[in-house]
């Protein structure tokens, strides 16, 4: 690929509008649970453009928007997005999520000939400032008929959805909405999944390590990707291939001094790392081990770039290791641990029901002990399911002697096939485009259930831009897609409007 960096190159792109509003929230750092500054700059952009707005205890905002003159009778749209990010970056790459913005780059994708935007090695942001971009180019464009708007912008969607646990009856007026996160410009989305997190920690005694060699194994070149939106590709885990690779050499004699692998809660992990020490010869059997799983994982997975590698470490850089056995323990544990697509939808044909991501690992010395956590975050759309798989993750949590912890569950979204906003959506799209939309449910979470079960009495659809790569460095979004997309919305809203 190549093109132009930053934002110079916007001025090119279409609807102007909503690429303006995008350009100016990636200028903005917005970390999940860190969303201040992103939540002070769209204050400031609807006071700016003389729009009431109101923020609740949470950091949950409310942009009122009156209706275009003559359609101030119409019932009210609430146009939902969340504000914060995925924050993931490839390892070459030095960006502080916390403090720069994200670098943008327009260029063309070579595989499509189709113009996109994407981040300079970082997540993009597409997901979701994309939905309140074209949310807020609506709101100002003085050329869009609607009636009465809410722009209802939530915060930490990505990292427990919070925002949309705070919200009441009382949040906001209207009770249809649109809500922007979808990520397939053709498809009009009327459920999802709901989650729960588990989380894993061992405790394991520490000691100066036994071995003769001490090598550190690191697995790289993974796409990664959304838990939801792409587990149902098999694509690898590289905590589960590091601990494949691990345990094809232990023969009860590694002994683990560090290991980490992952960095989101709900992204595929494409990078892990562990440093092992064990007998002589143990660098030469890690780097066939590697290279044998690394071409498992290009067949299984289609993972080209796949990439285990095994070097020595410097002696003495080690100096406590967990012992042998409680090693070996911890290592068949993560292999047990479920990781993909369990189940798929007894009903709906394609649709993932099921599944599990091993998501994150960690590891540290405290005192003698070394302290290894896993998190997991599992989805399904059935709440017996969910209840199922964090029951089983328990069990063997609990069988290896971890302490184990669930918590944060958000309900599914269950679909509403005669919905009355889905009826004018699919008439509006059918008029706009001389094609039937997909209609379906999506195995991600959407904030929708939430907002469904909190709120109580909501009529409401799910749509947005084609966004590929989401939770991932290789997040891009489509600048044909973002144009037709707005060309969707403009004319839904006005026949919204008009009743």
């Amino acid at each position: 690929m190549s093109g132009q960096s930053s934002i110079e190159a916007f001025g090119e792109l279409q609807p102007r509008a909503v690429w303006k509003f995008f350009g100016g929230m990636a200028a903005v750092p917005r970390p999940s649970k860190r969303e201040e500054r992103i939540r002070k700059h769209l204050r400031e952009v609807a006071e700016h453009h003389g729009l009431a707005v109101k923020e609740d205890s949470t950091g949950n905002l409310v942009i009122d928007v009156p209706a275009t003159e003559g359609f101030a009778d119409a019932p009210i749209t609430v146009l939902q997005a969340h504000v914060d990010m995925v924050c993931e970056k490839n390892a070459a790459t030095e960006h502080d999520f916390d403090t720069e913005g994200i670098r943008l780059i327009v260029t063309t994708e070579e595989s499509t000939g189709e113009r996109i935007v994407r981040g300079d090695g970082t997540t993009l942001g597409a997901d979701n400032g994309l939905g309140v971009a074209l949310a807020l180019a609506v709101a100002t464009s003085p050329d869009v008929v609607h009636g009465p708007l809410e722009l209802l912008f939530t915060v930490d969607e990505e990292d427990g959805m919070t925002g949309a646990k705070a919200l009441t009856a009382e949040s906001f007026r209207g009770r249809r909405m649109l809500n922007l996160d979808s990520e397939e410009d053709d498809t009009l989305c009327i459920g999802c999944a709901g989650g729960c997190d588990t989380n894993l920690s061992w405790t394991l005694k520490a000691a100066a390590p036994a071995g003769d060699e001490v090598c550190k194994v690191s697995v790289t070149g993974l796409r990664g990707g959304h838990s939801g939106c792409d587990i149902h590709e098999g694509r690898a885990n590289a905590i589960k291939l590091l601990v494949r690779t691990l345990l094809r050499v232990s023969g009860d004699s590694l002994q683990l001094i560090s290991i980490s692998g992952g960095s989101k809660r709900n992204a595929i992990p494409r990078e892990a790392t562990a440093v092992v020490a064990g007998p002589a010869g143990l660098l030469g059997a890690l780097q066939t081990a590697g290279a044998a799983v690394a071409a498992e994982a290009v067949a299984e997975s289609v993972e080209p770039d796949t990439s285990i590698v095994a070097e020595k470490v410097a002696p003495g850089t080690a100096t406590l290791a967990a012992s042998a056995s409680d090693t070996t323990t911890l290592l068949r544990a993560l292999a047990a641990l479920p990781s993909g697509v369990l189940g798929m939808h007894p009903k709906v044909p394609g649709l993932v029901e099921t599944s599990n991501n091993v998501s994150t690992m960690s590891s540290e010395l405290r005192g003698s002990s070394v302290v290894v956590r896993v998190g997991m975050l599992s989805r399904s759309s059935s709440a017996s399911r969910i209840a199922e798989t964090a029951e089983q993750l328990a069990s063997i949590g609990r069988l290896s002697g971890a302490e184990v912890a669930t918590g944060n569950e958000y309900p599914g979204w269950s679909p509403n096939p005669e919905s009355a906003l889905l009826a004018v959506c699919r008439r509006v799209y059918r008029e706009t485009f001389d094609a039937d939309p997909e209609v379906g449910a999506i195995h991600a979470g959407l904030e929708c259930g939430i907002i469904g079960k909190r709120v109580g009495d909501m009529d409401m659809v799910s749509l947005g831009p084609t966004i590929r790569g989401a939770h991932s460095p290789d997040e891009r979004a489509y600048v044909s897609s973002v144009e037709r997309t707005w060309r969707y919305l403009v004319a839904l809203l006005e026949a919204m409007a008009r009743g």
